[in-house]
Protein backbone atom coordinates (compact mmCIF):
# COMPACT_ATOMS: atom_id res chain seq x y z
CA UNK A 1 0.00 0.00 0.00
CA UNK A 2 1.33 3.23 -1.01
CA UNK A 3 2.26 5.95 2.42
CA UNK A 4 0.24 8.42 -0.30
CA UNK A 5 -2.50 7.74 -2.65
CA UNK A 6 -4.00 10.79 -3.95
CA UNK A 7 -7.25 10.19 -6.30
CA UNK A 8 -8.78 13.45 -8.36
CA UNK A 9 -7.83 16.46 -6.28
CA UNK A 10 -9.43 19.04 -6.61
CA UNK A 11 -9.23 22.45 -4.75
CA UNK A 12 -11.21 25.78 -5.91
CA UNK A 13 -10.76 28.44 -3.43
CA UNK A 14 -13.76 30.75 -4.87
CA UNK A 15 -17.11 28.85 -6.44
CA UNK A 16 -16.38 30.67 -9.63
CA UNK A 17 -12.35 31.01 -9.48
CA UNK A 18 -9.77 28.71 -11.28
CA UNK A 19 -9.05 25.54 -9.87
CA UNK A 20 -5.81 25.89 -7.82
CA UNK A 21 -5.30 22.00 -7.86
CA UNK A 22 -7.37 20.60 -11.12
CA UNK A 23 -8.14 16.51 -10.81
CA UNK A 24 -4.70 15.32 -9.74
CA UNK A 25 -3.91 11.77 -8.91
CA UNK A 26 -0.52 10.33 -7.87
CA UNK A 27 0.83 8.22 -5.33
CA UNK A 28 4.09 7.69 -2.90
CA UNK A 29 5.32 4.67 -1.99
CA UNK A 30 7.37 4.28 1.40
CA UNK A 31 10.68 4.73 1.47
CA UNK A 32 10.34 7.05 -1.92
CA UNK A 33 11.63 10.99 -2.45
CA UNK A 34 8.64 12.26 -4.42
CA UNK A 35 8.85 15.67 -6.42
CA UNK A 36 6.05 17.74 -7.47
CA UNK A 37 7.86 20.33 -9.95
CA UNK A 38 6.50 23.41 -10.86
CA UNK A 39 6.78 26.83 -10.95
CA UNK A 40 5.38 29.50 -8.13
CA UNK A 41 1.79 29.43 -8.37
CA UNK A 42 1.11 26.01 -10.22
CA UNK A 43 -0.68 24.17 -7.14
CA UNK A 44 2.43 22.80 -5.42
CA UNK A 45 1.32 24.27 -1.51
CA UNK A 46 -2.07 23.88 -2.25
CA UNK A 47 -1.82 20.34 -2.77
CA UNK A 48 0.92 19.78 0.31
CA UNK A 49 -1.91 22.11 2.52
CA UNK A 50 -4.85 19.41 1.43
CA UNK A 51 -2.76 16.37 2.05
CA UNK A 52 -1.48 17.41 5.34
CA UNK A 53 -5.05 18.16 6.39
CA UNK A 54 -4.77 22.11 6.53
CA UNK A 55 -7.33 22.68 3.90
CA UNK A 56 -10.27 20.55 3.14
CA UNK A 57 -10.13 19.49 -0.89
CA UNK A 58 -12.95 20.75 -2.91
CA UNK A 59 -13.27 17.14 -3.99
CA UNK A 60 -11.57 14.25 -4.23
CA UNK A 61 -9.64 12.28 -1.52
CA UNK A 62 -6.41 11.38 -0.12
CA UNK A 63 -4.76 8.56 2.26
CA UNK A 64 -2.01 8.44 4.20
CA UNK A 65 -1.07 5.19 5.34
CA UNK A 66 -4.23 3.89 4.37
CA UNK A 67 -6.16 6.89 6.85
CA UNK A 68 -8.12 9.22 4.52
CA UNK A 69 -7.25 12.66 5.51
CA UNK A 70 -11.56 13.44 5.54
CA UNK A 71 -12.23 10.49 7.87
CA UNK A 72 -9.29 10.27 9.98
CA UNK A 73 -7.80 13.35 10.23
CA UNK A 74 -6.18 12.87 13.48
CA UNK A 75 -4.73 9.49 12.45
CA UNK A 76 -2.86 11.56 9.44
CA UNK A 77 -1.22 14.34 11.63
CA UNK A 78 0.41 11.47 13.69
CA UNK A 79 2.64 10.60 10.90
CA UNK A 80 3.45 13.35 8.73
CA UNK A 81 5.65 16.08 9.44
CA UNK A 82 5.80 19.34 7.72
CA UNK A 83 8.08 21.88 6.66
CA UNK A 84 6.19 24.64 5.45
CA UNK A 85 7.63 27.65 2.86
CA UNK A 86 7.05 30.09 5.52
CA UNK A 87 8.99 29.41 8.27
CA UNK A 88 6.90 28.58 11.22
CA UNK A 89 9.36 30.24 14.15
CA UNK A 90 8.55 32.49 16.68
CA UNK A 91 11.97 35.10 16.27
CA UNK A 92 11.97 36.16 20.28
CA UNK A 93 12.39 32.57 21.07
CA UNK A 94 15.73 30.77 21.34
CA UNK A 95 16.25 27.62 18.78
CA UNK A 96 15.60 25.29 22.08
CA UNK A 97 12.34 27.27 23.01
CA UNK A 98 10.35 27.00 19.22
CA UNK A 99 11.77 23.17 19.25
CA UNK A 100 10.13 22.53 22.68
CA UNK A 101 6.85 24.64 22.05
CA UNK A 102 6.16 22.68 18.69
CA UNK A 103 7.23 20.04 20.12
CA UNK A 104 4.48 20.20 23.14
CA UNK A 105 2.04 21.23 20.83
CA UNK A 106 2.33 17.75 19.43
CA UNK A 107 1.67 16.26 22.98
CA UNK A 108 5.35 14.68 22.89
CA UNK A 109 6.37 13.22 26.36
CA UNK A 110 8.47 15.53 28.05
CA UNK A 111 11.49 13.19 28.51
CA UNK A 112 11.38 12.36 25.20
CA UNK A 113 11.03 15.80 23.93
CA UNK A 114 14.35 16.68 25.76
CA UNK A 115 16.13 14.25 24.22
CA UNK A 116 14.43 14.91 20.28
CA UNK A 117 15.78 18.40 20.65
CA UNK A 118 19.15 17.79 21.78
CA UNK A 119 19.27 15.35 18.88
CA UNK A 120 17.51 17.92 16.47
CA UNK A 121 19.83 20.73 16.80
CA UNK A 122 22.67 18.18 16.80
CA UNK A 123 21.39 17.11 13.43
CA UNK A 124 21.38 20.53 12.33
CA UNK A 125 24.22 21.96 13.39
CA UNK A 126 22.64 24.55 15.59
CA UNK A 127 24.23 23.42 19.28
CA UNK A 128 26.44 26.43 19.76
CA UNK A 129 23.37 28.58 18.66
CA UNK A 130 20.33 26.53 20.75
CA UNK A 131 19.87 29.44 23.18
CA UNK A 132 20.49 32.55 20.98
CA UNK A 133 16.96 34.76 19.64
CA UNK A 134 15.91 33.40 16.04
CA UNK A 135 15.76 36.77 14.99
CA UNK A 136 19.58 36.53 15.08
CA UNK A 137 19.67 33.55 12.91
CA UNK A 138 20.92 33.63 8.93
CA UNK A 139 18.35 33.32 6.57
CA UNK A 140 19.99 29.51 5.99
CA UNK A 141 19.85 28.51 9.79
CA UNK A 142 16.29 29.67 9.66
CA UNK A 143 15.28 26.99 7.15
CA UNK A 144 17.41 24.52 9.42
CA UNK A 145 15.37 25.14 12.08
CA UNK A 146 12.21 25.11 10.37
CA UNK A 147 13.21 21.38 9.31
CA UNK A 148 14.64 20.34 12.71
CA UNK A 149 10.54 21.26 13.75
CA UNK A 150 9.22 19.44 11.10
CA UNK A 151 10.78 16.40 12.22
CA UNK A 152 10.20 16.24 15.39
CA UNK A 153 8.31 12.99 16.56
CA UNK A 154 10.26 11.47 14.09
CA UNK A 155 7.12 11.19 11.49
CA UNK A 156 7.26 8.54 8.38
CA UNK A 157 6.34 11.05 5.83
CA UNK A 158 7.83 14.43 5.95
CA UNK A 159 6.55 17.21 3.37
CA UNK A 160 9.10 19.86 2.67
CA UNK A 161 7.73 23.06 0.70
CA UNK A 162 10.38 24.68 -1.55
CA UNK A 163 12.89 24.64 1.39
CA UNK A 164 15.51 25.97 -0.07
CA UNK A 165 14.05 29.49 -1.47
CA UNK A 166 15.79 32.46 -0.67
CA UNK A 167 19.19 30.80 1.12
CA UNK A 168 22.60 30.40 0.47
CA UNK A 169 24.39 27.72 -1.70
CA UNK A 170 26.08 26.56 1.23
CA UNK A 171 22.53 25.76 3.25
CA UNK A 172 21.07 24.75 0.55
CA UNK A 173 23.57 21.79 -0.15
CA UNK A 174 23.39 20.82 3.82
CA UNK A 175 19.50 20.48 3.47
CA UNK A 176 19.28 17.99 -0.47
CA UNK A 177 21.96 16.00 1.64
CA UNK A 178 20.07 16.08 4.55
CA UNK A 179 17.22 14.90 2.69
CA UNK A 180 19.10 11.98 1.60
CA UNK A 181 20.34 11.25 4.47
CA UNK A 182 16.81 11.30 5.94
CA UNK A 183 15.60 9.01 3.45
CA UNK A 184 18.09 6.38 3.60
CA UNK A 185 17.17 6.21 6.90
CA UNK A 186 13.52 4.84 5.71
CA UNK A 187 11.55 8.43 5.78
CA UNK A 188 9.24 9.33 2.70
CA UNK A 189 9.55 12.37 1.34
CA UNK A 190 7.01 14.42 -0.35
CA UNK A 191 9.30 17.53 -1.95
CA UNK A 192 8.05 20.72 -3.73
CA UNK A 193 10.35 22.41 -6.02
CA UNK A 194 10.67 24.80 -8.93
CA UNK A 195 14.61 23.84 -8.95
CA UNK A 196 15.02 21.40 -11.61
CA UNK A 197 18.66 20.56 -10.49
CA UNK A 198 16.70 19.91 -7.17
CA UNK A 199 14.62 17.52 -8.71
CA UNK A 200 17.03 15.41 -10.47
CA UNK A 201 19.13 15.05 -7.79
CA UNK A 202 16.56 13.93 -4.98
CA UNK A 203 13.93 12.35 -6.70
CA UNK A 204 13.09 8.63 -7.52
CA UNK A 205 10.23 9.46 -9.20
CA UNK A 206 8.98 13.22 -10.76
CA UNK A 207 5.39 14.70 -10.94
CA UNK A 208 5.23 17.79 -13.27
CA UNK A 209 2.51 20.45 -12.39
CA UNK A 210 1.42 23.42 -14.04
CA UNK A 211 -1.34 25.29 -13.46
CA UNK A 212 -2.89 23.13 -11.59
CA UNK A 213 -2.71 20.08 -13.65
CA UNK A 214 -0.30 17.13 -12.97
CA UNK A 215 1.28 16.94 -16.66
CA UNK A 216 3.45 13.94 -16.19
CA UNK A 217 5.01 11.76 -13.87
CA UNK A 218 8.13 9.19 -14.01
CA UNK A 219 11.11 9.18 -13.06
CA UNK A 220 14.12 11.40 -14.84
CA UNK A 221 14.66 8.33 -17.50
CA UNK A 222 10.95 7.81 -18.37
CA UNK A 223 10.39 11.72 -18.21
CA UNK A 224 13.39 12.64 -20.60
CA UNK A 225 12.74 9.95 -23.00
CA UNK A 226 9.53 11.90 -23.62
CA UNK A 227 11.73 14.67 -25.28
CA UNK A 228 14.09 11.94 -27.41
CA UNK A 229 17.62 13.15 -28.28
CA UNK A 230 16.64 16.84 -28.14
CA UNK A 231 18.75 19.38 -26.93
CA UNK A 232 18.15 22.41 -24.79
CA UNK A 233 19.68 25.33 -26.22
CA UNK A 234 19.91 28.64 -23.94
CA UNK A 235 20.81 32.11 -24.63
CA UNK A 236 20.88 35.06 -21.98
CA UNK A 237 20.19 38.33 -23.82
CA UNK A 238 22.18 41.56 -22.80
CA UNK A 239 18.41 43.42 -23.20
CA UNK A 240 15.39 42.18 -20.56
CA UNK A 241 13.03 43.00 -23.61
CA UNK A 242 13.49 41.43 -27.17
CA UNK A 243 13.23 38.02 -25.73
CA UNK A 244 9.68 37.66 -26.98
CA UNK A 245 10.86 39.46 -30.62
CA UNK A 246 13.48 36.36 -30.68
CA UNK A 247 11.33 33.62 -30.44
CA UNK A 248 8.97 35.16 -33.20
CA UNK A 249 11.82 34.80 -35.52
CA UNK A 250 12.88 31.48 -34.71
CA UNK A 251 10.28 29.37 -33.89
CA UNK A 252 9.66 28.20 -37.22
CA UNK A 253 13.18 27.12 -38.41
CA UNK A 254 13.92 23.82 -39.15
CA UNK A 255 14.70 21.46 -35.74
CA UNK A 256 13.45 23.97 -33.22
CA UNK A 257 10.33 22.01 -31.71
CA UNK A 258 9.53 24.83 -28.60
CA UNK A 259 10.94 28.57 -28.60
CA UNK A 260 10.12 30.12 -25.31
CA UNK A 261 11.37 33.58 -23.47
CA UNK A 262 11.44 35.33 -19.94
CA UNK A 263 13.38 38.03 -18.61
CA UNK A 264 15.69 38.13 -21.18
CA UNK A 265 16.29 34.65 -21.14
CA UNK A 266 15.67 32.19 -24.21
CA UNK A 267 14.97 28.73 -24.42
CA UNK A 268 14.87 26.64 -27.43
CA UNK A 269 14.33 23.04 -27.83
CA UNK A 270 15.78 21.48 -30.57
CA UNK A 271 16.99 18.69 -32.36
CA UNK A 272 21.01 19.91 -32.51
CA UNK A 273 21.87 22.91 -30.76
CA UNK A 274 25.13 23.23 -32.64
CA UNK A 275 23.71 22.95 -36.00
CA UNK A 276 20.74 25.56 -35.38
CA UNK A 277 23.29 28.08 -33.61
CA UNK A 278 24.29 29.86 -36.25
CA UNK A 279 20.75 30.38 -37.52
CA UNK A 280 19.59 31.53 -33.97
CA UNK A 281 22.56 34.30 -33.69
CA UNK A 282 21.94 35.69 -37.19
CA UNK A 283 18.36 36.00 -36.10
CA UNK A 284 19.03 38.33 -33.01
CA UNK A 285 21.67 40.22 -34.90
CA UNK A 286 18.82 41.21 -37.48
CA UNK A 287 16.90 42.52 -34.48
CA UNK A 288 19.93 44.30 -32.85
CA UNK A 289 19.92 41.72 -29.84
CA UNK A 290 23.01 41.16 -28.52
CA UNK A 291 23.70 37.64 -26.74
CA UNK A 292 25.69 37.41 -23.15
CA UNK A 293 25.93 33.87 -22.80
CA UNK A 294 24.79 30.68 -24.35
CA UNK A 295 24.28 26.94 -22.75
CA UNK A 296 23.83 23.94 -24.65
CA UNK A 297 22.22 21.35 -21.99
CA UNK A 298 21.60 17.45 -22.97
CA UNK A 299 17.76 15.96 -22.43
CA UNK A 300 16.63 17.26 -19.18
CA UNK A 301 13.83 18.13 -16.95
CA UNK A 302 13.86 21.79 -18.47
CA UNK A 303 13.76 20.08 -22.05
CA UNK A 304 10.74 18.12 -20.33
CA UNK A 305 8.96 20.94 -19.52
CA UNK A 306 9.32 23.35 -22.34
CA UNK A 307 8.11 20.31 -24.59
CA UNK A 308 4.90 19.41 -22.26
CA UNK A 309 3.96 23.35 -21.94
CA UNK A 310 5.82 25.37 -24.65
CA UNK A 311 7.32 27.49 -22.24
CA UNK A 312 10.30 27.52 -19.53
CA UNK A 313 9.72 26.77 -16.23
CA UNK A 314 10.14 30.11 -14.64
CA UNK A 315 10.19 31.49 -10.45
Amino acid sequence: MPIVEVKDLVKRYTPDGPNAVDSISFSIEEGEIFSLLGPNGAGKTTAISIISTLIKPTSGEVWVNGHSILKKEMAVRRLIGVVPQELALYSELSARENLRFWGEMQGLDPGRLKKEIQHKLALMELEDRANDRVKTFSGGMKRRLNLAIGLLGNPPLVMLDEPTVAIDPQSRRYILDWVKQMNAQGVSVLYTTHYMEEAQELSHRIGIIDRGQLIAIGTLAELTKLVGEKETLKLQLNQEIGGEALVRAVENLDGVHQASSHNGEVILNVDSAEEILAKVLAKAASLDLSIRTIEIREPNLEAVFLHLTGRALRD
